[in-house]
């Protein structure tokens, strides 16, 4: 039998109703809807009566602040629909549910349906309702469903027996594969498929491919998965720009000295600053192994007063595809995804950042391009996405901006960055040795999350709303919360001997990594449902599940450690001696490679470069400083790129384990944004702690006072103009954050997240990648820091019939140190009265943009010894809104006004100066002091902090006066709509907006 019940939010709880009435009312312009009712129904079967009944207020519902009822009455003049997911999307919702009742009961779990109740009244047309069902319905994830009640809830799947064999391949015509190509939704191109061809001709027993050993050898060559535009072989290049032409020149240079042989690749440039720096004794705290999911560096971590060996670990990662079609999905997976990776090695993540692109948030409905969802609804669904998953998992999300441009209108552009640690001890790393056991652990496999990896190298038409639905995996948070309880447990963690996070190319991938040679029996895959063939069991991501290899010995421990976590563990696999990735299917062997071939990674690509002379940077920030101040102020505050992005911050947690040393939003308003994201390394407080003298030390968690720092850099304009300055820039202001916010120049690593338009064949293309990490060769060089890790994506293209539109040149800095918590400072001016300096390094003849290399690393010492000696007392490194941008905010957090000096030069104010500081001086301490301190520090005056709330400014001509209400206004309204805000603006008199 199966029971149905229907929740709903009391009055003044129904958040989400009166959201999407909102939504619906300004967004859609649908004004004549009066009301919306949103309700959650759930079907239950495979369980008794009394324990539904039981469940209504335990597990359905809160009595607090829900409404109950059995049955859906409706009036007359209201429109009723409802929403579910499509058969093979995982719905957390009634899994959940199903979970708590097997809790309760300690049986069996039952089968639990959800779905989305929505009632609609008032006079509501026919296009009325088909506009708000096409507002809450992505046909990628969900349809409409059903209002009858179910007979049951069973679904009988079709048991496949055989995996198809592709007759016939090894004897195709060019023209036959290609047409193959595009039949079966291939990436790999004709070379590639041709040397499959030839590898199953030239067999000792020639034969034709399964169709699952082509989606194998699809996933493994995909771009996702082996960085094929980044390995691809260049051959000329064609310079038409003088600088990036010399930065080619160093980098040919550093080759030359140290003996590489190698092709030269985007893959080589980008990673060679590491290793000339690697090989001058520089990078001597960088962990290696064959392991090489997140970047991993040695730091000593100060607990109760002891120095401990432990292992910092941080990885960037992008879901631009799945995010794109299916917003709230494809962000959950991208910090899914984020985790996976330091999670694979043993390591405890315990702070997030988000940084994302797209176009214009406020645009109207009626601009969304063809094929398309509307901005407004994409960023809000996927930051409902992100933060659903990282609240649930238990992660502080310290950092959340987004970055506004026309280009991700092409395809959003979606990154997640996370930092983890774990003492040293904990991780055993050891070459696995044939008849060691792998085992998957955590969740079950199913058909969402197949193709994840070859479609995030595909461009986007009108149809891929359509067409890519299985491509977005849909997060288990929970499921995950298990797997780090489990890797944090050092019992379990030091069984491990390698380890493998279930990225976009599933089985498939994740466990032939492991090892040379493996044996995988697919039958033993965990299903979420019958059904499923050799071939979707093969590939198919999921976001909660590693696959670990450990000795035979170790399998029943290792597996009861998993079990005390609800945990599912299963051995699906063996390494042998043979360095073969077989897979058994049905008893038949159905994937049967050498590794030799897989590890060719395809025919070898070649390409001819042209990089285009780069447009002039225009160094004003905004062009009417030339006509009028008070217009110009006015004019950055509502900028997209500068405005406040609270409301946004607001949905993420980020208090989750106590250890935020800096809050997003400083001040005694909490309004200054923070510039890099701060946390106390997380030490497990189950440890055993070494007891002290003392009764108050016995049982007393441990603690820290070293914190990690991470930041971002990257200016989507000045990137579209000149990638090589772009990504130069982002590296300087990626570690100018760091430097700012207390933190020491050393130590310093970052990891580079490219993203670009598709490529192609076209040379023009190819020369702006080229320029981007040539530009981060230099900086990197110029700094004496290296990048020991990065995420490349060739995929930010939307084609229609009409034209192409391409992503902004995307090269983003992520820089990360550690330092002792008595170094952070904040960034909110501290007390009126106070001089506030620009302090800047010299700038070269490059456009007069890009700093000079030793004299910015000057700079940073100086500015942190200023720090240690208490001469500064707040600090912000200017970026897309100059000087003019940092004063402003900083004033926010402490609601002060600010005098700037009359003889500033406004180019000092308004004009980009990044790797600049704006600081404040403590009490006692003046810009003289400043100048006399290090006289080769060039500084410059830019006011004084007043307790007026104005801005302040005389010109011989003029006397500015603009009131901080004004401005706060304009920086908290212009994303209101879209990002409501906890903390309202302002209200104002004297302006009307």
């Amino acid at each position: 039998m199966v029971f149905r019940i229907y929740v709903e939010k009391k009055d003044g709880f129904d958040n989400e109703a009166r959201k999407l009435k909102k939504e619906i009312v300004e967004f859609l312009g649908i004004e004549a809807l009066r009301e919306i009712r949103v309700i959650n129904r759930y079907d239950a079967e495979d369980l008794s009566e009394e324990l539904f009944i039981n469940s209504i207020n335990t597990v359905f519902s809160e009595p607090q602040v829900d409404n109950t009822f059995y049955e859906l009455a409706t009036k007359s003049d209201e429109y009723v629909f409802a929403v579910e997911y499509l058969p093979g999307q995982f719905d957390q919702r009634a899994s959940s549910a199903a979970e708590c009742i097997q809790l309760i009961s300690k049986g069996d779990r039952p089968l639990i349906h959800s779905a989305k109740v929505y009632v609609l009244s008032g006079n509501l047309k026919r296009a009325d309702i088909e506009a708000i069902k096409s507002h809450v319905i992505n046909p990628v994830e969900s349809r409409e469903a059903s209002l009858s009640e179910f007979e049951t809830l069973k679904v009988e799947y079709e048991i496949p027996k055989k995996v198809e064999i592709v007759t016939g391949l090894t004897k195709m015509s060019d023209d036959k594969l290609s047409d193959f190509i595009k039949d079966r939704g291939l990436a790999m191109d004709l070379a590639d498929l041709k040397m499959v061809q030839e590898y199953f001709q030239n067999l000792e027993n020639p034969r034709d491919p399964t169709i699952t050993e082509i989606k194998v050898i699809d996933t493994y060559w995909s771009d996702h998965c082996r960085h094929t535009t980044f390995n691809t072989i260049i051959d000329n290049i064609k310079f038409e720009d003088h600088e990036v032409e010399s930065a080619y020149r160093e980098y040919l240079s550093i080759r030359n000295e140290l003996g590489r042989t190698k092709p030269i690749s985007l893959m080589d440039i980008g990673t060679i600053a590491a290793k000339y720096l690697k090989s001058k004794g520089l990078l001597d705290k960088l962990d290696e192994s064959d392991e090489i999911n997140a970047c991993t560096v040695k730091i000593d971590v100060d607990v109760d007063g002891n120095k401990e060996p432990w292992l910092l670990l941080f990885k960037n990662e992008t879901h631009n595809h799945p995010t794109e079609i299916e917003p709230f999905g494809g962000a959950a997976t991208c910090i899914g995804g984020a985790i996976r990776d330091p999670l694979s090695g043993r390591s405890y993540v315990y702070s997030a950042m988000r940084l994302t692109g797209a176009g214009d948030p406020t645009a109207s409905v009626d601009e969304t391009m063809e094929g398309k969802l509307p901005q407004r609804k994409l960023v809000a669904t996927a930051a409902a996405g992100y933060s659903s998953y990282g609240n649930q998992i238990g992660l502080a999300t310290c950092q959340v901006d987004e970055v506004y441009h026309p280009g991700y209108m092409a395809k959003r552009m979606e990154v997640g960055a996370v930092i983890a640690a774990t003492p040293a001890e904990n991780v055993i790393r050891m070459e696995p040795r044939p008849g060691d056991k792998v085992i998957l652990l955590g969740g079950r496999t199913g058909r969402d999350g197949i193709g994840g990896a070859t479609g995030s190298s595909k461009s986007h038409n009108v149809e891929s709303l359509e067409t890519c639905g299985a491509e977005v995996q849909k997060g288990n948070a929970p499921e995950e919360r298990k797997l780090q309880r489990l890797f944090r447990n050092p019992e379990a963690s030091k069984m491990i001997l390698r380890c493998n996070d279930f990225g976009a190319g599933g089985v498939s991938v994740a466990i032939g990594e492991l090892a040379a040679g493996l044996h995988v029996n697919l039958d033993m895959v965990p299903k979420k449902y019958a059904g499923l063939d050799g071939t979707e069991l093969a590939i198919s991501e999921s976001q909660e599940r590693m696959a670990v290899v450990v000795a035979p010995e170790n399998v029943d421990a290792f597996c009861k450690l998993a079990s005390s976590e609800n945990l599912e563990a299963t051995v699906v696999a063996e390494v042998t001696a043979e360095p073969y990735l077989r897979l058994d299917w049905n008893g038949k062997t159905i994937v049967d490679i050498s590794r030799e071939f897989l590890d060719t990674n395809g025919a070898e690509k070649h390409i001819d470069i042209e990089v285009s002379e780069a447009r002039l940077i225009r160094k004003r920030r905004h062009k009417a400083a030339k006509i009028d101040f008070e217009e110009t102020f006015r004019y950055l505050v509502e900028d997209l790129n500068v405005c406040s992005k609270r409301g946004l911050s607001e949905m993420f947690d980020s208090t989750i384990g106590a250890g935020t040393v800096l809050m997003p939003f400083g001040g005694k308003l909490q309004r200054t944004p923070i510039q890099a994201m701060i946390n106390l390394i997380s030490v497990d407080p189950t440890r055993e702690i070494v007891k002290g003298e003392s009764k108050e030390e016995v049982g007393k968690a441990p603690s820290t006072n070293t914190c990690s720092l991470m930041s971002y850099g990257f200016n989507p304009h000045i990137s579209e103009m000149s990638p090589y300055h772009g990504a130069y820039l982002a590296v300087v202001e990626s570690v100018s954050k760091l430097i700012a916010s207390g933190a020491a120049f050393e130590d310093v690593y970052l990891s580079f997240q490219e993203y670009f338009e598709k490529l192609g064949d076209d040379p023009v293309k190819w020369g702006k990648p080229l320029a981007a990490v040539l530009g981060a060769f230099v900086a990197q060089m110029d700094l004496g820091i290296a990048a020991i890790g990065g995420k490349d994506s060739m995929s930010g293209t939307y084609m229609d019939k009409d034209r192409e539109l391409n992503v902004p040149p995307t090269l983003i800095s992520f820089a990360v140190t550690t330092d002792a918590v008595e170094n952070i400072i904040s960034p909110e001016f501290k007390a009126s009265g106070h001089q506030v300096v620009l302090l800047k390094p010299y700038y070269d003849y490059r456009m007069d943009i890009l700093p000079e290399g030793e004299s910015l690393k000057d700079l940073y010492g100086k500015i942190t010894k200023l720090m240690r000696e208490g001469k500064i007392i707040s600090c912000y490194t200017p970026g897309m809104g100059a000087a003019a941008e940092a004063v402003f905010k900083m004033a926010l957090g402490n609601d002060f006004g600010f005098r700037i000096d009359s003889e500033l030069d406004l180019e000092d104010f308004f004009d980009y100066r990044y790797g600049s500081f704006v600081v404040e001086l403590a009490d006692g301490v003046t810009y003289s002091d400043t100048l006399s301190y290090y006289r080769d520090i060039e500084s410059v005056l830019l006011g004084e902090i007043i307790d007026d709330r104005r801005i302040l400014y005389k010109t011989e001509d003029r006397e500015y006066a603009i009131p901080m209400d004004e401005l706060i206004y304009r920086y908290e309204n212009k994303l209101e709509a879209v990002y409501p805000c906890n903390i309202k603006a302002s209200k104002i008199h004297t302006f009307e907006a």
